[in-house]
C-alpha cells in the first residue's frame, strides 16, 4: 500500500502529546491514538501544532522570549562580542541580514548554539564552543529549555515510532541513532519587513534534521507554511514577493501561535527514515507588523555518527515500491555539508 500525501484543510491539525508525558493507565491507553494523528499529519501536512501545555509552564517560554529581546535591544558593539567570526563561524551571534536564504539576505538576526563538543576547536566547522549573552539569566533558563526540548525529542521520537508501524527492537535501534542529539538551537529576532526589502524576514526551506520544536512570542501572520493542493492553482501572493514554490501547486497558510501549544515540522532525516512516506515542508516568515517579533526554534537531530536509511517499517508501508527512493548518510557528513559555506566565510575575513 502506498501512501499519497493529500491535504485535507488549509489549517494545521493540533496533537495533544499528554499521554505520552504521563504515566496513568488511561493516558497510556490513549497513546495509540496520538500516534495516528502524528502519522497522519507527517503523510498529509509535515507540520503540525503540538499541546505541550501540561509538559511547559507558559511563562518559562515567555520568560525566554524578554531576556532574547533584551540582548538583541542591547548595543551592536555588545552583541559583537560574541559574533559567529569570534567561533566556528557556527555558534554565535549573527548580525540583521548576515543570514542568507536562496541568495538573498534575511531580515532578521539571531543567536545559534550546538550540542557542546568534546576537545572543541574554533578552526573546525561546528566544533567550537556556544557563546553566551551576557545577559543575567539567560543561559541558566535556556539551558534549562534545552534539557525540556531534548527530552520532548525523545518522548515525540517514540510516539512516531509506533505511529511508523516500528516493533520494538526497531524503536530501539532507531532510538540509538538519537539518543546523544546533535541538537541545535536557534533564538532569532525580527524587526518589521521593510518595504524596500528584496527578501524575506526569513526565505522559504525546508528544515533538513529531524525535528523542529518552535515557540514564537504571539505575533500573527508572520510564519507561512506551504500546503500542496493538486486541485487548487496557487494564490496570489499579497506581500508582492516571490512565490517561493517553484510549479507546485498549492497556498501558504500561517501558522500563527496557539497558546501552550508550539509548532512542530519534520525534517529531510525523516523523509529518509520513511522513504519519502513523510515530507518537509517548506516554510518562510513574512513579518510586516510593526512589533519585533521573537521566535526560538529547537532542532532535535540525530546523533552525529548516526547512519540514516530507510526503515524497515515504512518499507512494510510501501511493500509496492520497486527500489528505495533514498540513500542512507551519516548525519554529521550531511550536516557539515550543510554548513559549510558558512565556515568558509572565515578565510575571507580571517578570524578574530
Amino acid at each position: 500500500m502506498v501512501f499519497q500525501r493529500q491535504v485535507r484543510q488549509n489549517s494545521l491539525p493540533i496533537i495533544d502529546i499528554s499521554p505520552y508525558l504521563s504515566e496513568k493507565l488511561e493516558d497510556i491507553a490513549q497513546r495509540q491514538a496520538v500516534s495516528v494523528q502524528l502519522h497522519t499529519a507527517c503523510v498529509e501536512y509535515g507540520f503540525f501544532y503540538l499541546n505541550i501545555s501540561s509538559y511547559v509552564d507558559p511563562h518559562e517560554p515567555e520568560e525566554l522570549t524578554a531576556l532574547a529581546r533584551e540582548f538583541f535591544l542591547s548595543p551592536e558593539e555588545e552583541k559583537d562580542k560574541i559574533a559567529l567570526r569570534r567561533e566556528d563561524y557556527a555558534r554565535g551571534y549573527a548580525r540583521l541580514n548576515e543570514n542568507v536564504t536562496n541568495g538573498k539576505a534575511d531580515n532578521h538576526e539571531g543567536l545559534d548554539f550546538y550540542k557542546p563538543v568534546p576537545n572543541p576547536d574554533k578552526t573546525k566547522p561546528l566544533w567550537g564552543e556556544n557563546q553566551w549573552p551576557s545577559v543575567p539569566g539567560f543561559r541558566e533558563k535556556y539551558e534549562i529549555w534545552v534539557g525540556k526540548m531534548k527530552k520532548l525529542g525523545m518522548i515525540v521520537m517514540e510516539a512516531m515510532a509506533a505511529g511508523l508501524g516500528l516493533t520494538q527492537d526497531e524503536w530501539h535501534e532507531l532510538r540509538s541513532q538519537v539518543d546523544d542529539s546533535f541538537w541545535v538551537m536557534r533564538v532569532i529576532g525580527y524587526p518589521p519587513l521593510p518595504n524596500n526589502h528584496e527578501g524575506f524576514s526569513c526565505g522559504a526551506h525546508k528544515d533538513y534534521g529531524c525535528l523542529t520544536f518552535l515557540y514564537a512570542d504571539p505575533t500573527p501572520n508572520a510564519l507561512q507554511v506551504f500546503l500542496q493542493h493538486e486541485r487548487e492553482t496557487q494564490i496570489t501572493d499579497t506581500s508582492g514577493l516571490p512565490a517561493e514554490h517553484g510549479t507546485e501547486k498549492g497556498i501558504w497558510i500561517n501558522a500563527d501561535p496557539i497558546p501552550g501549544c508550539i509548532v512542530c515540522n519534520i525534517g529531510e532525516m525523516w523523509e529518509i527514515w520513511s522513504n519519502g512516506l513523510y515530507r518537509s515542508t517548506l516554510h518562510r516568515v513574512i513579518h510586516q507588523g510593526s512589533n519585533y517579533r521573537i521566535s526560538i526554534p529547537f532542532f532535535y537531530e540525530p546523533n552525529f555518527d548516526a547512519v540514516i536509511q530507510p526503515l524497515p517499517a515504512a518499507l512494510r508501508k510501501q511493500r509496492n515500491l520497486k527500489e528505495l527512493e533514498h540513500e542512507s548518510i551519516v548525519y554529521g557528513q550531511f550536516l557539515m555539508s550543510k554548513v559549510g559555506n558558512n565556515f568558509a566565510y572565515a578565510d575571507q575575513v580571517g578570524q578574530e
